[in-house]
């Protein structure tokens, strides 16, 4: 299998291709903002870099050609996700997994509630619903991750999963279990398809997360 990841050079887009790389046989192409020269300690057989802007739509489509699954792995507006989709539809990529932010449809609830739309607003009324939107409305096999409040611990891969339509009350989640879901969804381990997914970590209903 062949791997696109969009930008890759952040956090998590760096875990994820880590893990890729160790747990899987497959080659990656890692797009971003030079990073053959940020990232250069992945170069392998089995990695092509291409550096490029996400508003370079045209790049985007060549470096998704030949590819089975893209994973964009920051939050997109909606004019970064009208051109990737339409990238990936024109390279006929299928499998699409797409980061985005929780409470697009109100249901972060119970005590995070307060202390998150204090810090965030209201993100249901951001162009990060809309981003969602149109996600949804391709014919992609898509998933959609909605990542409550970051932080790291090395091998706390510990995640709860709330479906659309369900609440989500954790305050926190690492990076290296959001890397992790990503790989699972990428090699099937984790069975979702055209969803759209919160993600947090268990027994984390607090008031606010716990590192800040």
């Amino acid at each position: 299998m062949k791997v696109l990841v969009l930008g890759a050079a952040g956090q998590i887009g760096q875990m994820v291709t880590n893990n890729l790389l160790e747990q899987t046989d497959d080659d990656l192409v890692l797009y971003g903002h030079n990073v053959s020269q940020r990232l250069k300690n992945f170069k392998s057989s089995r990695v092509t870099f291409v550096n490029g802007d996400f508003l370079e739509f045209d790049k985007v489509r060549t470096a998704a050609e030949g590819v089975d699954a893209a994973y964009l792995s920051f939050v997109a507006k909606p004019e970064i996700i009208t051109g990737v989709i339409d990238a990936l539809d024109k390279a006929d990529v299928k499998r699409f997994i797409a980061a985005n932010v929780p409470d697009l449809y109100q249901e972060v609830s119970g005590p995070f509630q307060t202390w998150y739309r204090q810090n965030t607003g209201l993100t249901w009324q951001t162009d990060l619903k809309k981003s969602a939107d149109l996600v949804e409305a391709s014919d992609l096999d898509y998933v959609i991750l909605r990542i409550t409040w970051l932080y790291n611990q090395e091998n706390n891969t510990k995640i709860h999963i709330s479906e659309k339509g369900e609440p989500l009350t954790e305050a926190q989640v690492t990076r290296q279990a959001v890397a992790q879901f990503v790989v699972d969804l990428l090699t099937n381990k984790a069975d979702y398809h055209r969803a759209n997914l919160g993600l947090g970590e268990p027994n984390t209903q607090f008031e606010k997360p716990s590192f800040k």
